[in-house]
């Protein structure tokens, strides 16, 4: 199956319309949905989707689909994924992420290295999980995070996951850098907000990048600019 990846060929010539697969690094502080919109401006095709949401406050690799390969993204966003990424101890914030503000924070001198290693292989193998407020997951036709925002808590049943790898690759307290290799459906801020739980001291997810989905890799994806002047190239307008 030919991928649009800033390695493609200038032999290949796409077809938008017909159904083209590219890969994205989407960007800080942009939604999932922005880099969609952006690429269905460009492309001028109607059917665009991504398979599997990155949070505002994540970069990393976005999955566009357009035309008759939208058809793919349900089987696409069920790919297992790897990600890396920093969780800070000693503070909280509600949506576990830097996307609200800090609302509380605790002494976190007692934790060792020891007892991070020891929480890490409590999220190893099949666990559950319950999924955050700040989340598009919908609750009697109401997105979860348009009633966070209100202040209202709902309540949420666990969904099982599947962590098959948590590797700590760097203790610098607060903050400990990690890469975890996952089933769809898995929450990274939950699993730092359930870390600093475990650890008694809080946590929030500090960074986050995701790095592959299946076998494709944030390396072979393009900048959104990088997209834009690869469109250019082949004499598309461009807005």
């Amino acid at each position: 199956m030919k991928v649009i990846t800033k390695k493609i060929s200038n032999d290949y010539v796409p077809n938008f319309q017909e159904g083209e697969i590219i890969l994205i690094n989407k960007p800080l502080k942009k939604t999932s949905f922005d880099v969609v919109h952006k690429i269905r401006k460009a492309v001028n095709v109607k059917k665009v989707g991504h398979a599997g949401t990155l949070d505002p406050m994540a970069t990393g690799l976005l999955i566009v689909c357009t035309g008759k390969k939208t058809k793919e993204i349900t089987t696409l966003s069920k790919l297992n994924k790897t990600y890396s990424g920093i969780i800070s101890l000693g503070k909280t914030t509600p949506s576990f992420d830097l996307e609200t503000d800090f609302d509380s924070e605790k002494d976190f001198d007692y934790v060792t290295e020891d007892m991070i290693y020891k929480v890490r292989d409590t999220f190893l193998g099949l666990i559950e999980q319950i999924p955050p407020m700040y989340s598009a997951i919908k609750k009697n036709g109401k997105a979860l995070y348009k009633l966070a925002r209100k202040g209202i808590e709902v309540e949420r049943e666990p969904r099982k996951i599947f962590i098959y790898k948590f590797d700590i690759n760097k203790i610098d307290l607060p903050d400990i850098y990690f890469e975890i290799t996952c089933s769809s459906g898995t929450y990274i801020r939950v699993i730092a907000k359930d870390f600093g739980d475990k650890l008694g001291c809080g946590a929030y997810l500090k960074a986050l990048r995701r790095t592959q989905i299946g076998d494709y890799c944030i390396e072979d994806a393009f900048e959104i600019n990088e997209f834009f002047d690869y469109l250019k190239s082949l004499s598309f307008s461009v807005n």
